[in-house]
């Protein structure tokens, strides 16, 4: 955990996730593997939980490296023809620019569904159950991360010029937290009082920039 990436990690030792992840707003989805598919999910796009629809995508969860990558071959091989190209947003440096494909979504379900009841494997469906139980394990850290966020946002605003400034804090703090609303947990009692009212006021401002102008 450091002050950039402030999400509980999964990686274990042979364990290895295959995973589905539609986009909300389009019918483009990414198939991949990965030992940690929150960070992946991260890499891919930093509010990965507005961007994937989190209550239609999966994970197969696989014991061995090599039963993933046979499982994302199967998904490659059948749907080579529906290849799309990555969304714009994605950047490159998260080499996530293949494996997306246009329309795809109810069979590469049922393909995931028949090969877990094939291999005897595990699918966690939907993802945003799978997450939600891990952010809410990893709420006891929550509350000091994101006070030392909070100091490292109150020291760059006193201290630190306005050109000047990352504001990565800010962003990293409000990603987080903003994870954890969309994921409907209780965030508030999970943090100190003064982060939570960092946090509203950040989302008042927010919403009033979003209302037309009169």
């Amino acid at each position: 955990m450091n002050d950039e990436v402030a999400y509980p990690r999964f990686a274990s030792r042979g364990r290895t996730f295959v995973y589905v992840l539609p986009c909300r707003n389009e019918d483009i989805l990414k198939v991949g593997f990965s030992r940690d598919p929150l960070e992946r999910m991260r890499t891919l796009h930093s509010r990965f939980f507005e961007f994937f629809d989190l209550d239609r995508a999966l994970l197969i969860e696989t014991d061995h490296l090599r039963d993933a990558r046979r499982i994302e071959r199967l998904f490659i091989t059948c749907f080579a023809d529906y290849q799309a190209p990555a969304p714009l947003v994605v950047p490159r440096s998260a080499a996530g620019y293949t494996e997306w494909y246009r329309g795809i979504y109810p069979m590469v379900t049922a393909l995931a569904r028949s090969e877990c009841e094939q291999s005897a494997l595990t699918m966690h469906a939907p993802l945003s159950i799978w997450l939600r139980s891990r952010f809410t394990g990893w709420g006891d850290r929550l509350f000091d991360w994101s006070a030392r966020m909070l100091e490292m946002i109150e020291y760059e605003h006193f201290n630190v010029p306005l050109e000047e400034r990352s504001q990565r804090g800010e962003r990293a703090l409000g990603h987080v937290l903003d994870a954890y609303v969309a994921l409907g947990i209780e965030v508030q009692q999970l943090v100190p009082r003064s982060v939570w009212s960092w946090y509203q006021g950040r989302s008042a401002v927010a919403f009033g920039e979003s209302l037309p102008r009169r």
